[in-house]
């Protein structure tokens, strides 16, 4: 359902108390006997707030305690780069990550503009850091790097978040953030008794090293982007950095590359209160949101749009993109990944690993399948998760890998590795790629697709649940779902295992010819998520969503 303020400004009631928050983050103890007060990984680190005592100090203590411990047993001994968005609690938590890091002897690199560093630029950085002179990646030996993302992405002006990225550069898998959580929680109750460095101490440490995030990474943007292609274009971009940690980035590719980007709203404020409401009713910096990005789109219908031929967005960590074209707004996610997988993989990209892969998540829209089909492409269908694009990517497995939440990355030009975590900014920078070199925009190319593969409609239901019946989910099996058909088709595949990879999705997948579901609860959240989507019109899909819910609630007895 659809909140009543969705879409329109934030009022002052939407906005936190940025003092408030932080005095929660320093004063705030939690309850290592509450669960909701624990220290517990999802696909992107721990996340939580200082008003609900999920995020605080002594969380922030005793995990990077026990980063430093498990980097220690897994031998790596090079600098840790540490990278922040613009979420409030984001400064607070670094500085205490730091003060822990240095007490245990931990090499860190910390930008030397003390500026916000991207999700994406910590990865590669590590990466860089980790490259063997024939551009291979490392990840044994000496020296190899390793970091830490403080952000809680797109997530509320309320949040904070805290992920670890081991020496492969992206979110860790779920093996290493176990162990690390579980530590994590047992020095929680004790967290005073950690051995830190004051902070302003610790800065003057030798441990702690300056290292310029933004030149690194903007200086290296061509060996992944035709930045040469985008400048004799004259393709105009805007920019909508949404408050986050990207604004600092695009002047200076402008500087190197003589583009033609304009930044659009380049305000920092951990309040947000230049956004709109998102669908739920709450502040959240989404630009793959139409209602999150309806003050950007109502600016631009107002007159920026002779500035500009599109426009694209990035969230407070720049791990998530939205692409917004003239006379349609904000691009669907699924179809701007298919989109990108015809272009990249149709010719774009030569140099790349023949029989590399597409990778797609298995709730991303099966557009993507048909356009991978057509290009006679690899499709790598994986769980939720970026984490699982890690590794294939890493070893050059898949080219490419999309998730449905705008998230995605690909490989440099030349085949090698570019990022293993979601890059929000090189797939702003594709679309005007794509812009320069095919003649149209992203959204015009996708409607080329629809005429060739056919439209589709996608959506995503949320329903409350309990705890044992997310537990429940875990353990299905395709005989739990008994009907053979769906919406009037009959069912093709009930997979409880991802195609790609035969991870277990945690929760259910059911398709026919022209319509498919996927049910798999939140890792945060007392819910579970309904992903559908149909070839066949409207209709069609409420009907997909209403059985759905029939099929998972019988299946988990309910």
């Amino acid at each position: 359902m659809v909140a009543n303020n969705a879409g329109k400004p934030a009022t002052p009631a939407d906005l936190i108390n940025v003092d408030d928050l932080i005095a929660q983050y320093y004063d705030a103890v939690p309850d290592s006997s509450v669960p909701e007060q624990c220290v517990a990984f999802g696909t992107s680190g721990h996340r939580g707030s200082s008003l609900r005592t999920s995020f605080n100090e002594a969380h922030i203590v005793a995990i990077t305690q026990a980063i430093a411990e498990y980097r220690k047993q897994a031998g790596v001994t090079g600098p840790l780069y540490i990278g922040r968005d613009t979420h409030a609690l984001s400064g607070p938590a670094q500085r205490t990550a730091i003060e822990v890091l240095v007490a245990n002897g931990v090499r860190v690199r910390v930008d030397s503009r003390d500026d916000f560093v991207p999700t994406p630029v910590v990865s590669q950085a590590i990466l860089t850091h980790n490259r063997a002179a024939d551009g291979s990646q490392r990840f044994s030996g000496a020296d190899l790097a390793d970091g830490i993302v403080v952000t809680p992405s797109h997530n509320p002006p309320t949040d904070g978040g805290f992920k670890y990225d081991p020496v492969t550069g992206g979110p860790a898998p779920a093996e290493t953030t176990e162990a690390i959580a579980k530590r994590a929680n047992e020095l929680l109750g004790n967290y005073r008794t950690v051995k830190r460095v004051p902070y302003e101490e610790a800065m003057r440490s030798d441990l702690v090293e300056r290292f310029d995030f933004r030149d690194h990474y903007v200086s290296d943007l061509a060996s992944v982007i035709d930045m040469d292609l985008i400048r004799s274009s004259g393709v105009r971009m805007g920019i909508d950095p949404l408050g986050g940690a990207s604004v600092n980035y695009w002047p200076l590719m402008n500087e190197m590359y003589g583009l033609n980007i304009g930044v659009i709203r380049p305000h920092v404020d951990p309040t947000w209160r230049f956004m709109t409401i998102d669908h739920d009713g709450k502040i959240r910096i989404d630009p793959s949101s139409p209602y999150a990005m309806q003050g950007l789109v109502d600016q631009l219908n107002a007159g920026a749009w002779s500035k500009y031929d599109l426009v694209g967005g990035t969230d407070p960590d720049a791990d998530r993109h939205g692409i917004v074209c003239p006379d349609w707004g904000v691009m669907n996610p699924n179809h701007y990944i298919a989109v990108c997988v015809e272009y990249l993989f149709g010719g774009a990209r030569p140099d790349w690993p023949q029989g590399a892969g597409i990778g797609k998540t298995l709730v991303s829209s099966s557009l993507i399948d048909r356009v991978a089909a057509a290009i006679e492409a690899k499709l790598v269908e994986v769980p939720v998760g970026f984490k699982w694009f890690v590794d294939p990517l890493f070893k050059g497995q898949v080219a490419f890998g999309g998730e449905e939440s705008s998230g995605m990355s690909f490989l440099r030009r030349d085949g090698h590795v570019w990022t293993t975590d979601k890059d929000g900014l090189i797939p702003d920078l594709l679309a005007a790629e794509i812009t320069a070199r095919t003649g149209k925009n992203p959204a015009q190319l996708h409607q080329d697709q629809v005429s060739r593969f056919g439209e589709s409609w996608y959506k995503r239901v949320d329903t409350p649940t309990t705890l044992e019946l997310k537990q429940k989910f875990a353990k299905l099996d395709g005989g739990d779902v008994t009907a053979s058909q769906l919406a009037g088709q009959d069912i093709t595949a009930k997979l409880t295992r991802a195609p790609g990879n035969n991870a277990p999705i945690g929760g259910i997948k059911v398709t026919t010819a022209d319509n498919w579901f996927a049910a798999r609860p939140s890792g945060t959240e007392n819910i579970y998520k309904v992903y559908a989507e149909s070839f066949v019109s409207p209709q069609a899909l409420d009907q997909v969503l209403t059985e759905a819910t029939t099929v998972v609630d019988k299946a988990l007895g309910d």
